[in-house]
């Protein structure tokens, strides 16, 4: 990739359910080390649009680059192994997997357990809640605590691009803020709807 070229980029994209479009002819650039956040009312397809660029959805018309490699319709785990992390809504947690369970889940394209290790503390500095609960089910967290737990098996893959649905969804403003310098400081890019 380029220096300060885009990490992603989407040209004319329709993408939808069945037959119906949600979203019509959406292009966007985001470069390398910006944080994009897409708002809009219920329905407008926010997460149409980080379904179709995960994979979840094939798009109907256009391209999604990611770092300049056309990524349209690949499957969700060629996206994943290429450094695209997304948090979807709604705290998806295994309720039997622990703690530590899912943030090595998180981890599944990491070879080097040093670094594997190093990220785990990074996310246990983040979220200090998780480090205290890691022995504990996914099940019987708070949501909140799920929420945390979802971003932090998301970051332990060391993503290029975090793709975050609802990230401060059941978090207290004070974490979401800390969340936020702290994703700032390591200049994760990522995309966000409704901070």
């Amino acid at each position: 990739m380029k220096e300060n070229g885009y990490i992603i980029k989407i040209e004319g994209l329709t993408s939808g359910y069945g037959k119906k479009e949600i979203l019509h002819e959406l292009s966007i650039e985001v470069k390398q080390g910006e944080i994009t956040t897409i708002i809009g009312r219920n329905g407008v397809g926010k997460t149409t649009l980080l379904d179709t660029i995960m994979g979840f959805l094939k798009p109907m018309k256009g391209n999604i680059f990611f770092q300049e490699k056309d990524i349209s319709g690949c499957a969700p785990h060629i996206v994943t192994k290429m450094g695209v992390a997304y948090v979807p809504q709604g705290k998806a947690v295994f309720p039997h997997m622990t703690v530590e369970e899912h943030l090595d889940l998180g981890a599944w394209t990491l070879q080097d357990k040093d670094r594997i290790k190093t990220i785990r503390e990074k996310v246990f500095h983040l979220f200090p809640r998780l480090e205290e609960r890691k022995s504990q089910k996914g099940g019987t967290l708070s949501g909140g605590e799920r929420q945390m737990l979802s971003i932090g098996r998301a970051l332990m893959g060391n993503p290029k691009l975090l793709l975050l649905d609802e990230p401060s969804f059941g978090l207290a403003p004070k974490l979401v803020d800390s969340f936020f310098q702290a994703i700032r400081k390591n200049v994760f890019p990522f995309w966000s709807q409704r901070l």
